[in-house]
């Protein structure tokens, strides 16, 4: 099977892959590779503002290989940050709404995560053993290709899983066949709502003293803030030992106070780290009541990790002063940025134009103009190569730095406990079963019915199941109805006894003539007791035997009720038992015990 040859995921990685729908034919590389090309373009503006934790998205043409076809895609590492596994969810979504020729696969370290993110919701049929190329976005919907034909007849859960090809067939034919259900779609919506506003929603803008160039760094490569963050969170013993001397690329003398923008992810990641720079590093931090301390902590932490980073260079120029930004690929990406309103009506030139055209350069250069075959430039590289062609402005920058924008509000950091108990909320999804009277109820018929249909049912190598039934509502319970069961199983009131108990009593004989050789004084009785005598005799006997048992093992197994203490159950057993009840309140005790756990399990 596939998933035997393909290699095995990284832990924190995605796997993306976009199939032509119909079968290939001539010129289908050809067409594969344009697709690619204008879902960049077309795509262009929200990739370009989006800061990826440690890799961006890209679509590379992948040729055939076994059983599947040639295709486009690649894997994205997410690092800590999952949003950005969802983010390329929506964008698989989206591609195949633009271009409806095209179907999506995506999966995971954990396989088809959508389905685990709709597990309440999934088909009884469906397992991780059968799921696999059964899950596609197709026409910017969620389709699951189900079992064999006869799979409702048959019951076949060990059927083999579709090859891709195949899969890809029943889509391009047969797709509203195989629209996942709207539960299951509901889930996967729910977790990539808000997308593309979202993507704004998580960047954070925060102050940072910094070395001008690594502020020079930054205008041309605004993405080099998240190698930078994972240098430094990720540190070792050997990376901090580049650090302990004067810094060799950013030197502490000439710092500016400039904007960084990061995501939450970095952000938090970069704030919540402890530590105290080395003395000859040349970074000293101001007392912690200093207005503007936070700045220069930040900025401290950042360009430790941009040192670092160029520690680890390999020091050969690099394979990146090649001009990609002149092409006709970069004209239409570009041309797609102006169509979409990325410059958002700045004039050609501004400073928030041209900060704007450097995360579009990013973008392309990284994500769009990478040739297949080359090999990926490391960010210490990158970082040295801009240094060389970069002109530095200090003067510049201090200007800017005295007419800074607001930085945005931390408080998202903090979580209140109502904030908490609401993100709870949201997570059980308040999915209470309702308590409605009308709706409860419980009939011991329909109960043996269900047990005789369970004992009936033929078990396979997973364990017996419940047979299975239409009705999905939640199970409800019926306390007048269950204490009324109880009493037809257990007998009648304590206080009472029916006819039987009072037959079998007759049968035997509660004479005192065996008393005679002790007593020579006592008469044989001659005349039966009544049935009251009897009972009460009866009664006797069992508290009797209540006492002598109680000192026994056998009887400290047995529940008994106390005196001014409610038994669990208490709503259900709420008639007083007598001593001679013990058995009675033994049995009952189990039966009530055993509620919660079919609960949970239900």
């Amino acid at each position: 099977m596939e998933a035997l040859r393909r290699p095995a995921l990284p832990d924190d990685a995605v796997r993306y892959r976009l199939f032509a729908a119909a079968a290939e034919g001539p010129g289908g590389e050809e067409l594969l590779r344009r697709c690619a090309e204008l879902a960049l373009v077309r795509f262009a503006p929200l990739l370009a503002s989006y800061v990826w934790h440690r890799q961006p998205f890209r679509l590379r043409y992948v040729p055939r290989r076994g059983e599947t076809p040639a295709h486009i895609g690649g894997t994205t590492v997410f690092g800590d940050n999952v949003e950005d596994e969802w983010f390329i969810v929506y964008l698989l979504r989206e591609i195949t709404r633009e271009f409806p020729g095209l179907a999506a696969r995506i999966d995971d370290n954990d396989g088809e995560f959508l389905l685990i993110e709709a597990a309440d919701f999934l088909p009884k049929w469906l397992n991780p053993e059968n799921s696999e190329n059964r899950v596609f976005f197709y026409k910017g919907e969620l389709h699951i290709i189900p079992l064999s034909e006869t799979w409702e007849q048959d019951w076949d859960l060990c059927a083999p899983c579709p090859t891709i090809p195949e899969a890809l067939a029943l889509l391009s034919t047969r797709s509203q066949e195989f629209l996942a259900a709207e539960p299951i779609r509901a889930a996967v919506e729910k977790r990539i709502h808000g997308y593309p506003e979202k993507i704004q929603a998580s960047l954070h803008r925060a102050r940072c003293f910094l070395p001008a160039g690594i502020v020079a760094v930054l205008r041309q490569r605004p993405s080099l803030v998240a190698a930078a963050v994972q240098a430094f969170y990720l540190r070792d013993p050997g990376d901090v030992r580049a650090c302990r001397r004067p810094f060799r690329t950013f030197p502490a003398e000439q710092r500016v106070m400039t904007l960084v923008t990061f995501t939450r992810c970095l952000y938090a990641q970069l704030v919540q780290q402890q530590f105290v720079p080395d003395r000859r590093s040349g970074y000293t931090l101001p007392a912690p009541s200093h207005p503007q301390y936070r700045a220069y902590e930040l900025g401290m932490k950042l360009a430790h990790g941009f040192e670092i980073l160029c520690s680890k260079s390999s020091k050969a120029a690099p394979d990146a002063e090649r001009n990609v930004l002149s092409g006709p690929l970069w004209e239409r990406f570009l041309r797609s940025l102006k169509e979409k309103d990325y410059f958002k009506g700045e004039m050609e030139g501004s400073a928030k134009y041209l900060e704007l055209l450097h995360m579009a350069e990013d973008h392309f250069q990284q994500s769009v103009a990478v040739p297949e075959s080359s090999v990926e430039v490391s960010p210490g590289d990158e970082i040295l190569t801009l240094l060389q062609t970069t002109s530095i402005d200090l003067e510049e920058f201090e200007r800017e730095a005295a007419c800074l924008p607001p930085e945005d509000d931390d408080s998202w950091l903090d979580i209140t406990p109502d904030a908490l108990d609401q993100m709870l909320k949201e997570t059980r999804n308040e999915s209470l079963p309702s308590t409605n009277e009308e709706e409860q109820k419980y009939d011991l018929e329909t109960v043996a019915e269900s047990m005789k249909a369970f004992v009936s049912k033929v078990s396979t190598h997973e364990g017996a199941e419940m047979p299975w039934s239409s009705d999905e509502s939640p199970v409800t319970f019926d306390m007048d109805s269950f204490t009324k069961a109880l009493d037809r199983i257990l007998g009648a009131d304590s206080e009472e006894l029916d006819s039987d108990d009072l037959d079998e009593e007759e049968e035997f004989d509660f004479s005192d003539g065996d008393d005679a050789d002790l007593d020579a004084g006592n008469q044989r009785q001659e005349q039966k007791a009544s049935p009251g005598e009897l009972l009460g005799s009866l009664k006797a006997y069992m508290n009797e035997m209540d006492r002598e048992l109680a000192q026994t093992n056998v009887g400290k197994s047995f529940t008994t009720q106390k005196r001014g203490v409610s038994m669990p159950g208490a709503q259900v057993c709420s008639r007083n038992f007598q001593p001679g009840n013990v058995l009675k309140v033994a049995v009952l005790s189990n039966v009530i015990r055993t509620f919660p756990r079919a609960s949970k399990v239900c």
